[in-house]
């Protein structure tokens, strides 16, 4: 008996298969020939010039020029059709919200920041979050039910067993058990929530330095300390959320981190956060420290020691590297990645020499050794990771045309 509708190895099920498969390649590759994209999927001319059709009466792809100016006759281009689908990502810190807005290929057509100065704002929270998302949909030109999906970076994580924000004292307002109730009652479309950290990661693992590993660490140092661990190609979030939570990781020299849940010191973050960095450079004697946020400094000095022949300068990174290495000499211990990626402005602004003062130091207080590199992705990471997410499940369910 004939199969139904839509189970596998139907004519619509491979129809669709071949569907997604031409529309990731002109994602990945940008316009392309009814020939080039046969070539790639290994279709026929016939099949390539129906799918094409097919595609283009769906509104999922455009012509767009022809191949005039090369060799041989010229050829019909077609590409992904931009408003076909689109995404918001916010990115959330005690200072602001961050909101963008992207199309299905990717491209951010649309950005907003919104300051919330910390527990001096009186909007609540579910209001930052709407307005912040209004600012970036208006600069996209669009309205909220345009929006397929979003996606909410934060610090800490949103325990699923009790739907309250962890790991994240410092930011006000988001604690409410309600939240989460309150947030998918105003918005008019999906949403999930994401660490900060972890969307990084997912950032790099898409777009940057990451690329084409299944098992990496990622350590984020910026206003804090944290790491992302992704295992068999897959972030790994652990029971509440908190998986990554290292600036509480016990280390040699600073003091055991007590009743997490309130402000404290201690741990790796006291060791090798952005704020130890300032304190490092005046005991070392170096005079001129940035002033300013604690985050914008340390990345100033740890950009200078990486560029500077004196010898303050020289032991500011040497220490800062060996601090670092502390830390994640447990981190791939127990997990044994591929690959570190070293990411942050605290991080990424040392470059090659604090990559290979860490590296060095890492290969003398772990067996194993994993190969670190710099991240790739330096603008509003969080935020980049936030849209690469919810664009993920926009174009699974956009380019579904099973249905």
């Amino acid at each position: 008996m004939a199969g139904t509708a839509g189970t596998p190895g139907t004519p619509r099920v491979l129809r669709a298969m071949n569907d997604r498969a031409a529309l990731d390649l002109l994602l990945e590759h940008g316009p392309l020939s009814r020939t080039r994209i046969g070539k790639l999927t290994g279709l026929s001319k016939p099949t390539a010039s129906q799918l094409l059709a097919r595609l283009e009466a769906a509104g999922l792809v455009l012509a767009t020029g022809t191949t005039e100016g090369r060799p041989g006759p010229s050829a019909q281009l077609y590409e992904v059709n931009p408003a076909a689908g689109h995404a918001a990502g916010l990115d959330v810190t005690p200072q602001r919200i961050l909101a963008a807005v992207a199309d299905i290929t990717g491209r951010t057509v649309g950005r907003h920041e919104l300051p919330t100065p910390g527990r001096r704002t009186g909007t609540p929270v579910v209001q930052q979050v709407t307005d912040a998302l209004d600012g970036a949909v208006k600069a996209a030109g669009l309205a909220r039910d345009d929006i397929h999906r979003l996606v909410i970076g934060t610090p800490g994580a949103f325990d699923p067993t009790t739907g309250r924000l962890r790991y994240a004292s410092h930011l006000p307002g988001w604690h409410s058990p309600t939240l989460l109730d309150e947030l998918a009652a105003a918005l008019p479309m999906p949403f999930e929530y994401e660490n900060d950290v972890n969307l990084v990661a997912l950032a790099e693992q898409r777009l940057g330095a990451a690329r084409g590993h299944a098992d990496f660490v990622l350590l984020w140092n910026q206003e804090g300390l944290g790491a992302a661990l992704v295992l068999g190609g897959r972030l790994h979030r652990g029971w509440t959320g908190g998986a990554g939570e290292v600036g509480f990781l016990p280390v040699p020299g600073t003091p055991l981190v007590r009743q997490v849940t309130k402000a404290n010191s201690g741990g790796y973050q006291e060791l090798a956060g952005s704020q130890a960095v300032p304190r490092l450079a005046r005991e070392l004697g170096i005079e001129d420290v940035p002033p300013g946020p604690y985050a914008e400094s340390a990345a100033e000095l740890v950009a200078r020691a990486a560029q500077a022949d004196d010898d303050a300068h020289r032991q500011l990174l040497r220490t800062y590297a060996t601090r670092l290495a502390t830390g994640l000499a447990s981190l791939v211990s127990v997990l044994d990645p591929e690959l570190v990626v070293l990411s942050g402005a605290a991080l990424t602004s040392g470059g090659e020499p604090l990559r290979a003062l860490v590296q060095a130091e890492l290969e003398e207080l772990a067996a194993s050794r994993p190969r670190l590199v710099v991240g790739d992705v330096r603008e509003h990471p969080v935020l980049r990771g936030a849209l690469e997410s919810a664009l993920a499940t926009t174009r699974d369910e956009v380019f579904d045309t099973s249905r």
